[in-house]
């Protein structure tokens, strides 16, 4: 997980308790409950107590600490520990766990098996065709155990997650048997929130970062299929330019990982405004990437986020 076990001194436990407090004040109090919490429900409306509620002397209340979650007329608490539960339309990140005949299967971080199917992705020749027997026979080829997978969520049954990645902006990020080119940051499920957009090019530091509803978020460099003129533009770059551009981006992605582990940590929502606040928070300090995991950083970072919140409260 990106949680990290931090030492605050009294000062700091002090700081970030106020900050905390300042937090909470600004966020919608019905969102986060804890145990016996009432929920502020309309009883007009007909609603449905689901999971982690219960009626208590007419009153809707938490049974464990979590996040309110309404549907329609059901309301239930979905807990903090709680494993990622899948929803059509969700950006998932996935380790091939099994590569069968016709179907690969992937870790997504949830209690049901997630599957791939050979029919449901671009070939790698980008042609749309029927798959045929060779296509069975090379799909070793195309992703194998370990690889990391972003795809995106297409059904749900009862026991199983169907996948499908029929964009090029799908497919493998990361393969066991090569050097990687970024980081995977693994954090609670209910810090990410669905967004339209999960997927961000980072265009002034060449970095990609993937944001997956199960929790999984990968920070790495940028990679896009060049053409022939690109290829010889790079080839009369200087050595050392390009030296001096991987370590600026490599510095990058270490911030950016460390940042989103210092999120992970204080519970805040991990979105790409507040990952790149607290990145340039870090530059400005003239901070080292392993000194965002201190405990005066951490705080820093959570009376900043109060700040913005408050800023942004007052702009409405």
């Amino acid at each position: 997980m990106g949680v990290v076990q931090l030492q605050f001194s009294k000062t700091q436990k002090v700081r970030l308790h106020k900050a905390k407090e300042s937090l909470s004040s600004k966020m919608n109090s019905d969102s986060l409950v804890t145990v016996a919490d009432s929920i502020h429900v309309n009883h007009e409306d007909g609603v449905l107590k689901g999971h982690g509620t219960a009626d208590l002397d007419g009153q809707v209340v938490a049974t464990l600490c979590g996040t309110v979650e309404r549907v329609n007329k059901l309301i239930y608490v979905r807990g903090l520990g709680s494993r990622y539960k899948p929803e059509v339309g969700d950006i998932v990140i996935g380790r091939v766990i099994e590569v069968d005949q016709k179907f690969w299967r992937l870790d997504i971080n949830c209690n049901r098996n997630a599957y791939l199917m050979l029919s449901a992705m671009n070939m790698p020749d980008g042609v749309q065709r029927r798959r045929t027997a060779l296509d069975e026979l090379n799909m070793r080829g195309i992703f194998e155990e370990a690889d990391l997978i972003c795809a995106e969520v297409r059904g749900l049954s009862h026991d199983d997650i169907h996948l499908h990645a029929r964009s090029k902006k799908y497919g493998k990020i990361y393969a066991v048997l090569q050097l990687s080119t970024g980081q995977m940051v693994m954090v609670s499920p209910y810090l990410v929130k669905r967004q339209k957009q999960h997927f961000h090019h980072l265009e002034e530091h060449g970095i990609d970062l993937i944001i997956g509803c199960n929790g999984l978020i990968w920070v790495g460099e940028h990679v896009k299929v060049k053409d022939e003129m690109e290829y010889q533009v790079n080839l009369t770059e200087p050595a050392h330019k390009k030296e001096e551009k991987n370590d600026t981006r490599r510095e990058y992605i270490c911030r950016a990982a460390n940042a989103i582990r210092l999120l992970s940590t204080l519970g805040f929502s991990i979105t790409l405004e507040v990952i790149k606040g607290v990145v340039d928070l870090s530059q400005s300090l003239n901070l080292e990437i392993h000194d965002m995991l201190g405990s005066e950083f951490c705080v820093l970072v959570a009376e900043k986020e109060a700040e913005r919140r408050s800023s942004n409260k007052r702009k409405q």
